[in-house]
């Protein structure tokens, strides 16, 4: 019997995810953790030589201000970040497929050394080089969810997307009483599966980086 993936990332990425499984004929769960919205952030203090991303949600909740910063080439983690700045007028320098770390070594190498990221509230990297300065456009917050909803969560597969999300399905589990035994975890990296603590069903991570590689994981564990 094939298990449901329950999809635990906020809209509009959630709606992204579930197609993705629904179209590699697995049944998808919308169980979103957190909503997304826009912070007020004041403009940058210095001038810059470059634009790190690494999340979508930057440039979907930035606002008015990202015209002044379309002059920047963009270093962006993942297909789906880069597509997000072109849309809004940038010019991709470079898109990443390893993760934030090698993304910066790689801006590093090609000259860059007064970048500005924005990101959300809750991030991980801080300003080392070539990073000199960081703006929040963005915060993810938690969404209520009651025993009802939580209890969708047994028998299935639950996507990971980030350990701010393992560390919250953890949470959610332990509140809900849920039998961490009964559900298996697809996490997009090692991180994402180490906040999520131990006890699961089965845990796997992908070889590959980004949504459609979390996705194959997923219906593997489904099946």
């Amino acid at each position: 019997m094939s298990r449901a993936i329950a999809i635990l990332r906020p809209e509009p990425g959630n709606s992204v995810t579930a197609r993705r499984v629904e179209r590699a004929g697995g049944t998808a769960i919308r169980l979103p953790l957190f909503v997304v919205r826009p912070l007020p952030w004041p403009a940058p203090k210095r001038e810059h030589d470059a634009l790190i991303l690494t999340s979508a949600n930057a440039m979907r909740h930035g606002g008015a201000q990202l015209a002044a910063l379309t002059h920047l080439p963009v270093y962006a983690v993942g297909t789906a970040t880069a597509t997000s700045a072109q849309a809004m007028g940038f010019t991709i320098a470079h898109v990443g497929t390893e993760g934030a770390d090698a993304l910066l070594e790689q801006a590093r190498r090609d000259g860059i050394r007064r970048a500005l990221h924005l990101t959300g509230r809750d991030h991980r990297l801080s300003a080392i080089p070539p990073i000199v300065e960081l703006r929040e456009v963005y915060a993810s917050e938690p969404c209520e969810m009651d025993e009802g909803r939580a209890g969708a969560l047994i028998d299935c597969v639950a996507m990971v997307h980030s350990p701010r999300a393992g560390a919250a399905l953890a949470a959610l589990a332990d509140t809900h009483g849920l039998d961490r035994a009964r559900i298996a975890l697809a996490a997009i990296s090692e991180a994402a599966a180490e906040a999520a603590g131990t006890g699961w069903r089965a845990i796997a991570v992908p070889p590959g980086i980004g949504d459609a590689a979390l996705v194959d994981t997923a219906i593997a564990l489904a099946d």
